[in-house]
């Protein structure tokens, strides 16, 4: 941290926050601030903590760097930039074209996905320049992933990375005006985990009144019940010869957290009786239903109406699982037996293996493997959170991304995280940026190009520029080089899962 005595000049903008003036820097026309403190850093005495304000200071605060990744796995080769070391995890980043108190402009607010479990608003992919070029305030956020952020820990709050989001978002709420925001008008979007995070946020009564709007891209259908959690930490906690309770995992340093995580994921498959599903991924962390901080699923909780004043835009990719095939090694070689275990594993109900078969008679093992990954996983809970949202009588707008990636020759078609580079108009750094191949061409920048006008349209009034969603019509908008407004076209995959409510995973047995 860097507190200096200034005078603001054109290169070096300055604004006031309630806990004190900060200098940012400007790039290609806007100011930009990085690695503001919105929470205190969650250690010593506040480890495993809800997030506590900041305190204030005197003098001029550098914002110029980002703040420190939160402590995170490297197995997924994703690690987040170490560029900044320490503890104060807990930052936003600022874009905006106008930081004056009168601007007014829409605030998106974006959530970093990575599984709970990775992720950083530091990363390259999430830069908000491009995106706030288009006329609005772009907010990026860290918050507590794994272990820190999601374990079921005696004597801690649940959620305690959704507790950090909520913390983000009323720093947003109380000090965006300074940066030419309107409290008002804040949408919190997100994909992967950060949509699940969404998702969640509609369901949560801490998170009311700290946004108007919110763009789900993705949503993975995983909670879980406080059971499963539990059993999940305590096996955590053992592999590190400890009990899953503060004071025992406060003795382990932040740092050494994900290792422990990374050991339990390496041969979740020990657990596949107690734990189920998510051993077949593997999904270790996910939003706990604990009835406190998340009293219910974002399905049950949306279709009850909660959030029903909030304008929902949520929608997936159409090959949702495929980049995770490559991740696993199996892409062009699922066998049949690979095809039967997933089927028998994640299908709805009892018959749903078959009916899978039925329902899609020419696909070959490969594809019944990608289509029932994909649909467990992001493609139906996302179709659902609208369903529930519309049926509660929300406003929702609805997409698929149907366009094929170009890059990696081409293989992994219209891929999870593919929306991505899209959505901020990175076609040329970070990981993503290999879907996108190089360099660009015109119709890719295109593309982007229209998906940034929806975002930043709906963002602004609520409209992305296609007819909301209904139980009739089914209208969705496709995202290719042609776009065109449809019926949803997995019809198929909607009618397998149209009785399956997305429950809160259970222990077996628990």
């Amino acid at each position: 941290m860097s507190l200096t005595a200034s005078t603001p000049s054109e290169s070096e903008p300055e604004v006031r926050t309630a806990a004190g003036a900060l200098r940012g820097s400007r790039e290609a026309g806007l100011a930009v601030f990085r690695g503001i403190p919105f929470a205190e850093s969650p250690v010593g005495a506040l480890r495993f903590a809800a997030p506590q304000p900041v305190p204030g200071w005197d003098g001029v605060r550098a914002a110029v760097s980002y703040g420190p990744p939160p402590p995170q796995s490297g197995v997924f080769g994703t690690d987040a930039p170490a560029r900044e070391t320490g503890d104060g995890w807990l930052t936003v980043n600022v874009w905006t074209p106008e930081p004056s108190t009168g601007a007014g402009l829409p605030v998106m607010v974006w959530i970093p996905g990575g599984a709970y479990v990775i992720g950083a608003s530091s990363l390259p992919e999430f830069d908000g320049g491009r995106l706030a070029g288009e006329g609005v305030v772009v907010v990026t956020l860290n918050y507590r992933l794994g272990i820190e952020g999601f374990a079921q820990i005696e004597g801690a709050p649940a959620n305690r990375g959704l507790l950090d989001q909520v913390a983000a978002l009323q720093w947003v709420h109380d000090n965006i005006r300074a940066f030419g925001g309107d409290p008002d008008r804040v949408t919190v979007f997100g994909q992967s985990a950060g949509g699940g995070s969404v998702a969640a946020l509609l369901a949560m009564p801490r998170a009311a009144g700290l946004f108007r709007r919110a763009v789900a891209q993705s949503v993975p259908g995983t909670f879980f019940s406080p059971e499963l959690a539990a059993d999940i930490a305590a096996a955590c906690a053992t592999e590190l010869g400890l009990r899953p309770t503060v004071a025992d995992l406060s003795t382990v340093a932040p740092s050494r957290l994900p290792a422990a995580a990374d050991a339990i994921s390496a041969k979740i498959g020990q657990w596949k009786d107690r734990w189920g599903q998510i051993t077949h991924r593997p999904i270790p962390f996910a939003p706990v239903v604990d009835g406190d901080v998340l009293p219910a699923t974002p399905w049950q909780a949306l279709a009850e109406g909660a959030g029903r004043d909030i304008e929902l835009l949520v929608g997936h990719t159409r090959d949702e699982h495929r980049l995770f095939s490559l991740i696993d090694g199996v892409l062009g070689q699922v066998t049949q037996q690979d095809a039967e275990t997933a089927l028998r594993i994640l299908a709805p109900g009892p018959d749903g293996a078959r009916r899978y078969r039925d329902g899609f008679p020419a696909a070959g093992p490969e594809e019944l493997y990608e289509l029932v990954n994909a649909d467990w996983l992001f493609r139906m809970p996302t179709l659902r959170l609208a369903q529930a949202h519309t049926t509660a009588g929300g406003r929702t707008h609805v997409y698929e991304l149907t366009w094929p990636a170009p890059g990696l020759g081409g293989a992994l078609g219209a891929c999870h995280g593919l929306d991505v580079p899209l959505v901020f108009g990175n076609l040329g750094s970070g990981q993503p940026a290999l879907l996108i191949g190089e360099p660009p061409s015109p119709e890719t920048e295109a593309l982007s190009a229209r998906i940034r006008t929806a975002w930043t349209a709906f963002a602004a009034d609520g409209d992305p520029g296609w007819p909301g969603y209904d139980l009739e019509q089914r209208l969705v908008q496709l995202f290719d080089t042609r776009p065109a407004v449809t019926a949803y076209p997995e019809e198929t995959s909607r009618q397998l899962w149209q009785d399956h409510t997305f429950p809160a995973l259970p222990l077996a047995g628990g």
